[in-house]
């Protein structure tokens, strides 16, 4: 087997497949079907190493005959692909919405790529994005952190008291995130969504991440709460713990 061609087992099926290598998929895939445009680069979990096999290739391209950034999907060279097409101008929007969301997603991706092709345009797009995800997120407001409190307060109070299981996990799961959300932002660090918010969290803290892991992981394997109820009263208490009497939001000042 040559050197850019690798092989593994179709979870489904059991057979051996022999695929490209991502970076030579992705160079061709580019070389065949955006022959012209300004810039390309590879990134997500081939480019971080910690690609599995039913990983794809994420793609940034750069295109200046394009009007409107798009996204698209698709399986060439033995891979599931997923472009994200810009101009020079649409990427900025993304970088402007990603930053307001706390989750740099199009940075990660510029920032950590490999480029496929560039004619001149990628290292200062690259250097935007680091220096974004080095600023971190915007600060929260004492508001901010006023609203967070109560709503987390208001979760973990339906947490408590709730007594069906079906109810009881997806409550779980909203306060998982709320309280992902609330740490992160108060320490002026990135969050994330799915697999990402473990990502955020260890890239904090290490020792917090494996107590967050093991507080909902108890609760999800034995019902007991105790653990997530302990955790989420520690993360709020440095900030004048829960909040419930005495919230206002929205009522007009006399």
């Amino acid at each position: 087997m040559v050197q850019w061609e690798i092989e593994f087992n179709d979870v489904k099926t059991g057979v051996v497949i022999v695929k490209l290598k991502p970076i030579k998929a992705a160079e061709r895939f580019i070389n065949q079907h955006f022959p012209d445009c300004q810039g390309a680069v590879l990134a997500g979990s081939v480019v971080r190493g910690e690609e599995t096999d039913s990983s794809d290739l994420d793609i940034v391209i750069f295109e200046k005959n394009i009007m409107a950034s798009y996204r698209e999907s698709l399986i060439d060279f033995g891979w599931p692909i997923e472009i994200f097409v810009h101009n020079l101008t649409s990427y900025k929007h993304f970088f402007e919405m990603d930053y307001k969301e706390a989750k740099p997603s199009m940075q990660r991706m510029l920032s950590e790529g490999i480029i496929l092709k560039d004619e001149g345009i990628i290292d200062s797009i690259k250097k935007e994005a680091k220096e974004i995800l080095k600023k971190g997120p915007e600060e929260w407001t004492e508001e901010e952190v006023m609203i967070k409190r109560y709503f987390i307060t208001d979760v973990l109070d339906d947490f408590i008291g709730c007594n069906n299981r079906a109810e009881e996990i997806f409550i779980a799961n909203s306060l998982a995130d709320l309280v992902h959300e609330f740490v992160l932002r108060t320490n002026g660090y990135w969050i994330g969504s799915s697999k990402w918010i473990i990502r955020a969290l260890k890239h904090y803290d290490v020792k917090f991440t494996e107590e967050f892991i093991d507080a909902f992981d108890d609760f999800y394997k034995t019902g007991e709460k105790g653990k997530v109820i302990q955790l989420t009263e520690i993360v709020l208490e440095p900030f004048g713990g829960r909040l419930f009497e005495g919230f206002s939001l929205g009522k007009e000042k006399l």
